[in-house]
């Protein structure tokens, strides 16, 4: 489909999107509404802030409203068949994850109400529209999978990442026990490997806003994940001592994650602040360095230990049957023959 068929594309999204916007107004349904409008059918320009703004604006309504608000949200995502609108409605689910008041981000972690984990299903999304829509939906596929893995992350986090939330983190970690922090290790390293992940921008995509916003989004998560990844790394490096072999193995295969997927961020050009992440690098290549010198340790110390204990059964043995000034008896008269010229027999006055 050439730029006519674009634009004939264009023309149909606008004439869906008034269509909708007028009905939701005339059944006075604010809700609806405001979701339209933040979520239209145009491929290159990100929701309006303000629009988005309206949406964030439910999270200082009733329970109720703010539930009804992200029922309509994420039916709109999982039931559209446009790229454009499935984006946008990541764009609306990813602002509220990180902006959103505690009710809306509450309502949004709940979401379905039956069973308590985000399904968004958009692992088969394709919109074979045009050129564009079709390299739309390699983003809508990743966008997703990235979406839910930061809803999944926030769940292990306690709190949402990247919100205000997470100011005291270093005083938690101090006292968390090392297999939760290892589990949120591991939960951030499947972010990084999902912000890693990203796909390649399409000559097609060149300038296209929207998929510029998304970006931008990701780009700031990954300022925050570098932190909280850096505050637990640290802790660690504390702890070294104290951790046992199984998490030691977790530990270093979490570590490991984190540092294959250093080359493929490094070539992201909407990271920003990569000297950020050059620390994050040099620090766990230190933590891991102080784990081969305490595994070092911890079996040097075994080997003297079992030396010395060796070395202890066997006095222990000798003051058992080679003591002189104990009774050995032989039932054997050639043992005691042998033995008469090396050990003075008891009660000889040799």
């Amino acid at each position: 489909m050439g730029r006519r068929g674009t634009k004939l594309r264009d023309l149909v999204g606008a004439i869906k999107d008034k269509a909708s916007q007028s009905k939701a107004a005339i059944f006075s349904r604010p809700n609806t509404l405001s979701l339209l409008r933040a979520t239209t059918h145009n491929l290159h320009t990100p929701p309006n802030p303000k629009h988005l703004a309206a949406v964030l604006a439910f999270g200082h309504s009733s329970r109720a409203t703010v539930s009804a608000a992200v029922e309509i949200l994420m039916d709109r995502l999982q039931n559209t068949g446009d790229a454009s609108v499935a984006l946008k409605c990541l764009v609306a689910v990813h602002h509220i994850v990180k902006f959103g008041t505690f009710i809306l981000q509450d309502q949004l972690s709940v979401f379905p109400f039956h069973g308590g984990r985000n399904y968004l299903n958009l692992s088969r999304f394709r919109d074979n529209s045009s050129h564009v829509t079709w390299q739309l939906s390699t983003w809508v596929r990743w966008y997703a999978e990235y979406v839910e893995n930061l809803l999944s992350t926030s769940r292990v986090l306690g709190f949402f990442l990247g919100s205000s939330s997470s100011a005291t983190e270093e005083e938690r970690v101090s006292a968390s026990w090392n297999g939760d922090l290892i589990k949120e290790t591991e939960s951030l390293a499947s972010l990084f490997e999902r912000i890693c992940a990203q796909p390649e921008l399409d000559l097609s995509l060149n300038g296209n806003r929207l998929v510029d916003d998304i970006r931008g989004l990701v780009g700031q998560d990954y300022l925050s994940v570098v932190n909280e990844v850096s505050i637990r790394v640290t802790e660690f490096g504390d702890r070294l001592s104290c951790l046992s072999f199984v998490d030691s193995v977790e530990l270093i295969c979490a570590l490991r994650r984190l540092e294959n997927c250093r080359e493929r961020l490094q070539l992201s050009s909407n990271l920003v602040k990569k000297d950020l992440s050059e620390s994050l690098w040099d620090l766990i290549s230190e933590i891991k360095e102080k784990f081969g010198r305490e595994k070092e340790n911890r079996e040097d110390n075994l080997v003297v230990a079992l030396r010395k204990d060796k070395g202890t059964e066997s006095a222990r043995f000798g003051d058992r049957v080679f003591k002189f000034n104990d009774s050995v008896r032989f039932s054997s008269g050639r043992f005691a023959t042998n033995y008469r010229h090396s050990l003075p027999f008891v009660g000889s006055t040799e």
